[in-house]
């Protein structure tokens, strides 16, 4: 019996310490006002917490009074964090101040708020939001985009999608960001921002990784058919018009840019399994190349080094065939797609 009294105090020990950090950190993000003033909340609930566990091991006097505290408190703290809701009506970043409007006739797809900046740094562009039309019928290939921020483990995962005319349509699933507000990996477990769609010209957003931020950048073509192509693309855009009629919290771990692939990918294989490297997104590429859907007849070391397109994304400007320059040498890309006469040698 006290074998399991004494495992029962030791889970509850770090239930407690655990809500503990929890909720310091859900203060920190999610109060308004100053600095000090979160750090002050965060810090009297670690308090709470560190007091109800000296309660559950033993100790004396008052302190049995701190458990029924905390408790208490970490049952506010619940219905505090349940009324926490996503919002469309916030002050928003230019880049994601609007949210694509997708219409399906058919073939026909006509798309409301397509982005295409012209990016020159990170705070200075030209703002431009367009309306277009494609036809699914003409939808020949799709790439995969890694834009690598923070170490090699770390990427950002976008879809390039390429139609008959040589359009090229980007999509990315990203942060929210409200104006003067900058990412937080930590904070994205915390409801610190609402999800977007992007649609973008690749000039923008490859670019605005590129040139802007100092990204590098890697893209590999996928190997689907058309149907695969038409239900991925066809996807992103269900997922857009989810979230322009309900806004949803973005999430680190469970609901990112690399999650949202996964999700689309799984609709063409439903048994494809979890892997670490869907948190590890800079090792997506990888998990992919495994399951056979980039260009075959190559090691991934050699689709890595011909798919590393910063350079040539560096040199090219935003007029001109960019989309041609940056996919000279990457393997599974046609001539034709590169302007050049396939017959040549």
């Amino acid at each position: 019996m006290a074998f399991f009294q004494i495992a029962l105090l030791i889970v509850l020990g770090l239930l407690t310490l655990g809500l503990g950090l929890w909720g310091g950190l859900a203060l920190w993000f999610q109060l308004p006002g100053p600095a000090w003033g979160r750090m002050l909340a965060s810090g009297l609930w670690c308090c709470m917490a560190l007091s109800a566990y000296a309660a559950l091991a033993g100790a004396p006097g008052h302190w049995r009074w701190a458990l029924p505290a905390f408790a208490l408190a970490t049952l506010a703290m619940a219905v505090w964090w349940h009324g926490i809701r996503p919002s469309h009506e916030r002050e928003w970043a230019d880049d994601v101040a609007r949210m694509l409007a997708p219409q399906v006739q058919g073939d026909i797809v006509r798309l409301e708020n397509v982005r295409n900046f012209d990016w020159r740094t990170e705070t200075d562009y030209d703002i431009s939001w367009e309306s277009r039309q494609y036809d699914l019928a003409q939808l020949v290939s799709a790439d995969l985009l890694l834009s690598y921020w923070m170490g090699p483990a770390i990427a950002h995962t976008l879809v390039s999608f390429g139609f008959a005319d040589g359009r090229r349509l980007v999509f990315s699933l990203e942060i929210r960001r409200e104006r003067g507000e900058a990412f937080s990996a930590l904070g994205g477990f915390f409801r610190k921002f609402e999800t977007v769609i992007v649609a973008a010209d690749e000039r923008d957003i490859i670019r605005t990784r590129t040139n802007a931020r100092g990204e590098d950048v890697y893209l590999y073509r996928l190997q689907l058919r058309h149907d695969q192509l038409r239900k991925v693309f066809l996807g992103y855009l269900e997922r857009a018009s989810q979230l322009r009629q309900h806004p949803r919290f973005y999430n680190t771990l469970t609901s990112n840019c690399t999650t949202i692939v996964f999700e689309l990918a799984r609709r063409l294989s439903p048994a494809l399994p979890l892997d670490y490297r869907l948190l590890l997104s800079g090792y997506f590429a990888d998990y992919v190349f495994d399951h056979g859907v980039l260009t075959p007849g190559y090691s991934f070391a050699q689709l890595r080094q011909a798919g590393r397109i910063t350079g040539r994304a560096l040199e090219g400007s935003a007029q001109g065939d960019y989309s041609r320059l940056i996919r000279q040498g990457v393997p599974g890309v046609t001539p034709l797609e590169l302007g050049q006469d396939p017959l040549q040698p």
